[in-house]
């Protein structure tokens, strides 16, 4: 079935495209909707602009609750056909529909977030006019919000490339019209990428192909469901994970000449109030539970793609008590990049390669949350970049095994 558009007001050019992909968010919607609507007519009255719902054909109409919406910005409805879901699949409409339009700037805000302002909107559009091409956000953050990102998805990422992007699958970015048009040409897509891989994806293929990229400043936290929990991480971490490893083999040629990475610049600080983050807990003895039934599950299968002095390493760490458990950030990159080795062989089973690696995150998130619990979120900060520095000080070990393989 082809995806379904609808278009009461006949837009056919717009100079700013604000996409709210969704799946289920009748309840949710209207309000990024409205807030959208606001930070278009505030700041950007003088050009034309359109609000896209890029649905999953949502059942709990989604559509009709986005469509009555009140808002002075017209509105396109998209929708995917029966049984396409994901992000990634809603996007793919929003990149078509950018170059039909000729949109000069497109703005992509998830339905589900409830702290946007229209502060957000300018902030993530206004760099688009000013010569950068690519906008990563840049959020007000609890320490212990995002361990995903923090201890694997940045400092790997900016390793690889050579880019601080410190939230590089932030759902809400901005790009150029012509970054759309170079995301429709790409010639890698598959189902990750359709789903959670699509933000790890925009980002590395933009950093990759040297688009002008800069990061902007929130100034409050990003409140929506939270993904990235224990409860909820299986198909995001195998999705994410497995798109930035075959990310890895495509761009082999071009991150090998990277060694160390360089700073991105920040629009936005300095306008409006900062807002501190709520609370985030994290159940530890979920994450040892869930570390050490999934080490004994797949203590066998590290043989076949760990580096045996990891191997090693790894035995030892695993066998500390919970309330001292250390996971050193070197043996963790080093594990990493044996993993990401292993991907590139494509001898083992790719899912069984992904699910063997999510204990060992959650080590390493249990790890980390037992050093930083008397930080502060700025010295937790200063600890992050430092696993990036290491990170990115072992890098000469993956070159190594990746080379030699």
């Amino acid at each position: 079935m082809k995806n379904r558009e609808e278009n009461p007001h006949g837009v056919t050019q717009a100079d700013i495209i604000v996409g709210i992909p969704s799946c289920n968010e009748a309840s949710s919607i209207p309000f990024p909707t409205r807030q959208a609507d606001k930070g278009l007519v505030k700041y950007y009255s003088d050009r034309t602009a359109v609000i896209i719902n890029c649905d999953n054909n949502s059942p709990d109409d989604t559509r009709q609750a986005f469509m009555q919406t009140s808002t002075s910005t017209p509105k396109i409805y998209l929708s995917t056909g029966d049984g396409v879901q994901g992000k990634g699949n809603n996007l793919l409409m929003l990149f078509q529909k950018a170059v039909e339009l000729s949109a000069q700037a497109i703005l992509v805000v998830d339905a589900d977030v409830t702290s946007i302002t229209p502060l957000w909107v300018h902030n993530l559009i206004e760099p688009l006019f000013e010569d950068y091409e690519f906008v990563a956000p840049l959020y007000v953050r609890h320490k212990y919000d995002g361990p995903f990102t923090s201890n694997l998805i940045y400092p790997l990422t900016r390793a690889l490339y050579g880019r601080r992007v410190r939230q590089p699958i932030g759902g809400d970015v901005g790009f150029s019209g012509r970054v759309a048009g170079m995301y429709l040409e790409s010639p890698y897509w598959d189902e990750d990428v359709g789903g959670f891989g699509i933000n790890i994806w925009m980002t590395t293929t933009a950093i990759r192909n040297k688009i002008p990229v800069i990061q902007s400043f929130m100034g409050r936290p990003r409140v929506h469901r939270v993904r990235d929990t224990p409860t909820s991480m299986d198909s995001m971490f195998k999705a994410v994970t497995g798109t930035l490893f075959e990310l890895m083999c495509r761009f082999d040629t071009f991150w090998k000449e990277v060694k160390w990475s360089r700073p991105t610049a920040v629009f936005g600080f300095g306008a409006g109030d900062v807002e501190m983050a709520p609370p985030v807990e994290i159940d530890m003895s979920v994450l040892w539970n869930k570390m050490m039934e999934g080490v004994h599950a797949h203590w066998d299968f590290y043989g076949q793609l760990l580096n045996d002095e990891n191997r090693l390493k790894l035995e030892e760490v695993s066998g500390l008590p919970q309330d001292s458990f250390e996971f050193p950030t070197g043996l963790w990159a080093k594990i990493v990049y044996d993993f990401g080795v292993a991907y590139k062989r494509r001898d083992l089973p790719r899912d069984r390669l992904l699910e063997s690696l999510l204990p060992l995150y959650y080590a390493k998130t249990l790890s980390f949350v037992l050093e930083t619990k008397d930080m502060n979120s700025q010295q937790v900060e200063e600890y992050i970049e430092d696993q990036c520095l290491q990170f990115e000080k072992t890098k000469p070990y993956l070159l190594n095994r990746w080379f030699a393989s």
